[in-house]
């Protein structure tokens, strides 16, 4: 029996991290706008509940 084995390029992985890199920062970025209207609107609805 003969085994194939995958050439898996270095630059190829290096492009697919390069990429989940990017996905994460996009995302971190995206949750902390969501935490900074969602505490933005907290403080709105306190604000106005206490008038």
């Amino acid at each position: 029996m003969t085994e194939t084995k995958k050439n898996t390029a270095p630059q190829k992985n290096a492009d697919e991290k390069l990429k989940s890199d990017d996905k994460q920062a996009r995302l971190a970025e995206a949750l902390r706008a969501n935490l900074r209207r969602r505490k933005a609107q907290a403080r709105d609805r306190r604000d106005t509940g206490s008038k």
